[in-house]
């Protein structure tokens, strides 16, 4: 009896399937073509035009012209900084090294909003010569509980990632 039930609520699912496709469903027609189907025209952009972008589906900003600000805390003097730093770049602060990889941000119309950064960090005990990494992943500065840098001395955040969106309007000039 108890085995029975699940059949039952699958065989009435597809019944109702199989019920509503008899009463609804359409064939599809043999040419191929769709049915329904809209058709949106852009205008013709011409050279030297200022609304040519608009004719067009503008890129995001690529990678290695964005720009992200981290910031850098020592705990053990109290001095905060904040870097500017292009995807590539690597930046050495006393016993400390970070290299940004890549940053994002989700579009101004997304919600959500939320910025993050790809950030490997490492760090130099004084009694080595080397670095020795403590953390390479995503940082977000919506969401900093999610991925931290867990160091005694230091600690790193994102506060921002300065890229453009298409529709996006451009910031102001200075």
């Amino acid at each position: 009896m108890i085995m029975r039930w699940p059949l039952i609520g699958s065989a009435l699912v597809v019944a109702a399937l199989v019920t509503g496709c008899v009463t609804g469903c359409k064939p599809a027609p043999e040419d191929g073509s769709p049915q329904d189907s809209t058709v949106i025209t852009l205008p013709e952009a011409k050279p030297g035009d200022p609304d040519a972008g608009a004719a067009t589906i503008a890129a995001t900003t690529p990678m290695d012209e964005r720009v992200a600000t981290i910031a850098l805390l020592n705990k053990r003097n109290n001095l905060s900084q904040d870097l500017e730093m292009k995807p590539g770049e690597t930046r050495r602060l006393d016993n400390i090294e970070i290299r940004l990889e890549a940053c994002e941000r989700t579009a101004p119309w997304e919600m959500p909003s939320e910025t993050g950064a790809f950030l490997q960090v490492s760090v130099r005990d004084r009694r080595q010569a080397n670095f020795r990494r403590i953390f390479s992943g995503w940082l977000f500065r919506n969401s900093p509980g999610l991925n931290v840098v867990e160091h005694p001395i230091y600690d790193v955040w994102v506060k921002d990632c300065a890229m453009r969106f298409p529709g996006e309007e451009a910031p102001p000039q200075e």
